[in-house]
């Protein structure tokens, strides 16, 4: 907590802006959240670590600059049946992207703040914030898979970006997986990550090559798309779901709105 006062202290004498986000998990075993910028679109970062535990029905509230672009947060969880996020980790004897069965990063636990994107499936909570009179860009992405079910608040009364459910029971064979130690899926993959079609350089659903714009890639063309939306309408389900309005949510970024996002939401 003396860090986060610092940090906003910092950026009151420096005359920017600090958001509050809240990360609360709300299942009922421990997590292991993360964190990513892309530091090719922008150059300002949380003031919070880039990984961390997160027991059950905990929070951590930190300081966002009005500018971040390009940002995700996700998680990752324990080796136990039935539950999703970074899973099966092993971060002191296994370092890096392999470390969690699903959501791992490279830097293991504190994802690297140059390549630690995670990998899917996960299910991913992004962002990019509006430091003038624009608006503010979040959703709840699926475009990498499903891991665990998320959701997206703030203080303004705005939209809610949400996967409210757990997709993992009913996610259909060809997408299941990866597999724990007994055989149960942890993840529910894209049609792209899964490779439906045998060639994810020309593929419909990965909206490559020769389906690389949104004519040539409408949803009626994806693999599995109506299974997560249907049961995500509020979600981002593919590379050009902002033809469905429900995908990409805005809110003024002149409301400097604050946000909280929950993993495990009450459904």
């Amino acid at each position: 907590m003396k860090f986060r006062a610092a940090s906003i202290a910092f950026a009151v004498a420096s005359g920017a802006v600090a958001r509050t986000f809240t990360v609360y998990n709300g299942c009922p075993f421990t997590i292991w959240p993360a964190m990513f910028t892309d530091l090719n679109v922008g150059s300002a970062v949380p003031d919070y670590q880039t990984g961390w535990e997160a027991a059950a029905y905990t929070h951590v509230t930190f300081s966002v600059p009005n500018n971040w672009a390009a940002g995700r947060i996700w998680a990752s969880q324990s080796n136990q049946r039935h539950r999703r996020a970074r899973r099966d980790c092993n971060f002191s004897s296994n370092p890096g992207p392999n470390s969690c069965l699903d959501g791992g990063c490279n830097g293991g636990l504190e994802c690297d703040p140059h390549t630690g994107t995670g990998v899917p499936p996960a299910s991913l909570a992004e962002f990019t914030l509006s430091a003038g009179d624009g608006p503010d860009y979040y959703d709840v992405s699926l475009v990498d898979g499903y891991n665990l079910p998320v959701r997206i608040d703030n203080d303004k009364g705005c939209g809610v970006a949400s996967c409210p459910v757990d997709l993992g029971p009913n996610c259909p064979s060809a997408l299941k997986g990866p597999l724990d130690s007994t055989g149960f899926p942890v993840g529910c993959k894209s049609a792209c990550d899964a490779n439906i079609g045998g060639n994810s350089a020309d593929s419909p659903n990965c909206c490559s090559g020769s389906h690389n714009t949104p004519a040539t890639c409408p949803p009626s063309g994806v693999a599995y798309y109506s299974y997560f939306k249907s049961n995500c309408p509020n979600s981002y389900v593919y590379a050009y779901d902002e033809s469905s309005g429900t995908a990409l949510w805005t809110c003024s970024g002149s409301l400097e709105a604050d946000y909280t996002i929950t993993f495990c939401p009450p459904s």
